[in-house]
């Protein structure tokens, strides 16, 4: 079972916004609140919702799909689609009122036939690749690619966006390139768009979770938190924020056995007792979003202690080495979470298996009940 504490989301997000205004208080950037793969796994409609009444004024997911859920969960906050429009019904920008990001001149060309057919005016951000190298307008090319998509009339530039690479990397010189780069697209930007149609002069954002701790000069007007939402600081920068983590991940002993030295469990027999040993048998595997990697690596809490994941992680089942622990069927497993005075994090079990945080978050299976508090 997942716990997602709502009441820990929403109180980082508040901390998120006391630490902006503290750190620029004359004009202070607003949160894009990131609710993308399923609000990092920990479910977008109950995420949305929460975030929302936290008082998030935009939130931001990664395809229209997504954007349908939200606001069939009631969601009425402005809704950001990150992603790229081609694989999906452009009616439902239309339909959710979603706002698209354009990052392509063949998106920004299907995105204003879709208007005319409406016949709407629709609200976009423009994305500008600065040297990720995935999607976004090549931050040297904007003379030739933006004048169309700026002229139309179909289409308003609400805002003008660039995602960094190496945020998360205090030795990449690629970060700093990335801003530097982004300044002078602002710049080209600004003079295609007055050149065109003019109007508005388009808000600016850039800074992920990883960026918003480590430069405020790339906040701008707004910022875009994802993984410090859900309590976790992106490995390897440190936080004074006081965050708490959102979802607690637990299950039960199910069975427990001796092992006689010499016997081995699991699939593929990877584990080998070398003395008696107590295996505790818990049902939960890679069919829940567990890594396998944590056969021989990971460890579980059980009666407030640390016990040893064993053997390989199969689908449905793990087992966990809780020798002399006194563990019996029944028992509450922590897999996330706190149990007696330990705690196992998302950034410790990724770094245990050589992984990111937000692949465990967002890998935790659907068929895992989440129980909201």
């Amino acid at each position: 079972m997942a716990r997602v504490d709502l009441d820990a989301l929403k109180s980082n997000f508040r901390h998120i916004v006391e630490h902006l205004a503290r750190e620029q208080p004359r004009r202070p950037p607003r949160p894009i609140a990131v609710v993308k793969a399923n609000a990092y796994g920990h479910g977008a409609a109950e995420v949305g919702r929460a975030l929302e009444d936290a008082g998030a004024d935009l939130l931001a997911c990664a395809d229209i799909e997504e954007g349908a859920v939200l606001r069939a969960a009631g969601v009425t906050a402005q809704i950001l689609v990150f992603g790229a429009l081609s694989v999906s019904d452009l009616d439902g920008l239309f339909d959710c009122a979603l706002t698209p990001t354009i990052s392509t001149p063949g998106a920004a060309r299907a995105v204003e036939t879709i208007a005319r057919k409406h016949k709407q005016r629709l609200r976009y951000h423009l994305k500008i690749d600065t040297g990720m190298n995935r999607l976004g307008f090549r931050h040297d090319n904007l003379g030739r690619t933006l004048p169309e998509l700026l002229a139309s009339e179909g289409l308003e530039l609400e805002a003008v966006y660039t995602h960094f690479a190496t945020a998360d990397d205090p030795d990449s010189r690629l970060f700093n390139d990335q801003g530097l780069r982004f300044e002078r697209a602002l710049k080209d930007v600004d003079d295609i768009r007055k050149g065109a149609r003019g109007g508005r002069r388009p808000y600016v954002h850039a800074a992920n979770s990883a960026a918003l701790l480590r430069d405020a000069r790339v906040w701008y007007d707004r910022v875009r938190p994802g993984l410090l939402l859900y309590g976790v600081v992106p490995p390897p920068l440190a936080s004074t924020l006081p965050l708490l983590p959102v979802m607690t991940l637990r299950s039960r002993v199910v069975a427990v056995k001796g092992v006689r030295p010499g016997e081995g469990v699991g699939y593929g027999v990877q584990f080998s007792a070398e003395r008696p040993a107590t295996i505790a048998t818990i049902p939960a595997g890679y069919a829940d979003g567990l890594d396998a990697r944590l056969g021989g690596r990971g460890v579980v809490l059980i009666r407030g202690r640390r016990a040893p994941i064993v053997g390989s992680v199969s689908m449905d089942m793990l087992a966990a080495d809780v020798t002399g622990l006194d563990a019996a069927p029944g028992d509450e497993v922590v897999i996330l979470g706190s149990q007696g005075g330990d705690r196992i994090d998302v950034r410790e079990m990724a770094a245990t298996i050589g992984t990111i945080p937000y692949e465990i978050l967002c890998r935790i299976g659907t068929r895992i009940e989440r129980v909201y508090s």
